[in-house]
């Protein structure tokens, strides 16, 4: 059995225990705090069975291991102050009746499973190959990902903040990071992932490797991201004002 073949084993059979655990709780939204945890698993078993202990290997590990335990901490610590089922997914199991338990498995976790699949590639081609020594454009690649990781906890931090004062319920973060982006958060995974793109490029194939950031992006901006969560504020007034003065997904100076 080869490295790709283990790992995709390996997530299917974590997604099915998330996805058996989720019908247990009647909650559906923990399979957002597996989303990390499908990183650092597949991270950890490919490289204990196939990586070589090469610096390239051990420093992308590292990475997306603090990234993915550190989203799925924020996550879970968020979803403690909240009363049950995310939003998202309580529409999903009203609108999906009778057939709600096939296309959970199907749309949520096999999907979930696949994306985490496909971000991963830049790790698990550096630990099918790591290639040569370490340069510059790993050099760079981490400090890339230093500031995304930055930008995505800080912004991470603030939502949670702000949301932890019961004098904020029912109001529109735009204070710090959320000042110059209404997606901070978006903006710096989306950022971190073209470092560790860059840091795969060392190791042969590692232009493949491309598909992660793409595939982040096209998500967060086109698709579950942006367009999802602002779907939920539409007719909100506090939130279209916020709109039409503060970019979307790069950070700027707000409008006056």
């Amino acid at each position: 059995m080869n490295l790709f073949l283990l790992t995709a084993l390996l997530l299917f059979c974590f997604m099915c225990l998330v996805f058996l655990l989720a019908l247990r709780l009647e909650d559906n939204s923990i399979v957002d705090i597996a989303y990390g945890l499908g990183f650092v698993l597949i991270g950890w078993s490919g490289s204990l069975v196939y990586g070589t202990g090469d610096a390239r290997q051990l420093l992308l590990l590292a990475l997306v291991s603090i990234w993915g335990l550190r989203l799925a901490g924020h996550i879970a610590a968020r979803k403690r102050n909240e009363e049950g089922e995310d939003p998202r997914y309580q529409q999903w199991r009203e609108s999906w009746g009778k057939t709600f338990v096939w296309r959970s498995f199907l749309q949520i976790y096999l999907l979930q499973g696949t994306v985490i699949y496909l971000v991963a590639l830049p790790m698990l081609l550096v630990i099918r190959d790591p290639g040569g020594p370490l340069g510059w454009l790993d050099l760079f690649g981490v400090l890339i990902w230093l500031f995304g990781f930055a930008f995505e906890a800080i912004g991470d931090w603030q939502l949670l903040q702000f949301k932890g004062d019961t004098k904020n319920r029912g109001r529109i973060m735009r204070y710090g990071l959320w000042r110059f982006t209404r997606h901070p958060n978006y903006f710096g995974e989306a950022t971190l992932w073209w470092g560790i793109f860059l840091i795969a490029l060392g190791a042969p194939f590692g232009w493949l490797a491309i598909i992660s950031p793409l595939l982040i992006d096209f998500l967060l901006l086109k698709v579950s991201g942006i367009p999802m969560l602002e779907e939920r504020y539409v007719g909100n007034p506090e939130f279209e004002r916020y709109q039409q003065r503060t970019s979307a997904f790069f950070p700027w100076f707000p409008k006056s």
